[in-house]
């Protein structure tokens, strides 16, 4: 069936619509792995966004249950060049179409994601919509595309209540963001004993369970909409060992009178090189956030950059004075993409132990 992808600068894509039909306004962004996208479409942090795959050929291996982040599919619609219908893979399940379709997903094929990439990065983020409608008419829908919206969609992905999981090991607390669930497993591999909180949890409440650390996940949205989880973090800072993951990196910084600000179009993908300021090496990480904290708005005295963007010389990682805290924007975790920065969980594990001792 025919879709329209119509984007709030009057762009439009005419394509085939796989998934369900219907209608879906969202943000439109644009990832850059050639692999990845059942992490891709289950990963919290894109709630709110339509997904728009640059690699041009998605859903050659198909959905299997392993593959996954979090229960469902986050994504409120997905745009790919061209979808395959036939998967050849072992662990295949079912098509991506028949994954879409049974979570009442939307998306368009058959549209040139190349063009679509280029207007997001020299314009920006935007947003847009995806319809099988046969009488949409774009100037009759402007206002209400212009208008869309992505207002804290933390307190939407996060658990509604603690989750306990068994371990021997460090007991961590896991206030849960938007949490990718390779986070819990990077944990859980390394022995540790988790409580995953919502993110609503006061300070007090986190403290309760006496964790030996605490790790602030990943999630959507603008830090800044985060008022009630940066005074938590306050009241954190200085009481135990804290890693913080993308989200909890910006609002880490934000808890300490530090600024972020919005990306032009983000960074979004699995091959994107950061450099560790202390070691020396550049290694390649998997991405996904449209904000950054503003180097500018750093207190030297209090906060040091460890990680940088090779790219674009964003900050991607600081470690505080003074207190066992530190912060990555990247996913250490990967899930989609490498594994070189897992080190960074055997770091906090380190952490614990002095910290314990």
């Amino acid at each position: 069936m025919k879709a329209i992808l119509a984007l709030e600068d009057g762009t439009i894509f005419t394509g085939k619509s796989f998934g369900v039909e219907g209608e879906v306004i969202g943000e439109i962004v644009f990832n850059t792995g050639m692999t990845g996208y059942q992490e891709v479409l289950t990963d919290p942090s894109y709630c709110g966004q339509i997904v728009t795959m640059t690699y041009p050929l998605i859903g050659n291996y198909g959905v299997n249950l392993e593959d996954i982040e979090s229960s469902r599919p986050q994504v409120k619609g997905f745009i790919v060049r061209e979808l395959c219908k036939t998967p050849s893979n072992w662990r295949s399940i079912e098509t991506l179409n028949d994954y879409l379709k049974r979570h009442n997903i939307i998306g368009i094929e058959g549209i040139d994601t190349r063009a679509l990439t280029k207007i997001l990065r020299s314009k920006g983020t935007m947003n847009g919509i995806v319809t099988t409608d046969e009488n949409f008419d774009f100037e009759s829908n402007l206002e209400r595309i212009k208008s869309y919206g992505i207002k804290n969609p933390v307190y939407e992905v996060t658990t509604k209540e603690v989750i306990h999981y068994e371990g021997k090991g460090f007991k961590v607390a896991l206030v849960d963001l938007g949490i990718k669930q390779n986070i819990v497993r990077s944990l859980l591999n390394r022995g540790c004993e988790v409580f995953v909180f919502p993110a609503w949890s006061k300070a007090e409440e986190i403290l309760a369970v006496n964790p030996d650390g605490i790790m602030l996940s990943n999630g959507p949205g603008d830090p800044k909409d985060c008022n009630d989880v940066i005074d938590t973090i306050k009241n954190l800072i200085g009481k135990k060992p804290i890693f913080g993951i993308c989200l909890g990196h910006q609002l880490t910084a934000l808890a300490n009178n530090a600024n972020t600000g919005r990306l032009k179009y983000g960074h979004r993908g699995c091959n994107h090189p950061v450099k560790d300021m202390e070691k020396d090496l550049t290694y390649i990480t998997s991405q996904n956030h449209g904000y950054t904290i503003l180097e500018d708005s750093l207190d030297p005295e209090k906060m040091e950059i460890s990680h940088r963007n090779m790219n674009d010389n964003t900050v991607e990682g600081v470690r505080y004075k003074g207190v066992p805290v530190f912060t990555v924007q990247f996913h250490p975790e990967a899930s989609p993409g490498p594994g070189d920065t897992a080190y960074l969980f055997d770091e906090f594990m380190d952490m614990m132990r002095k910290v314990k001792e």
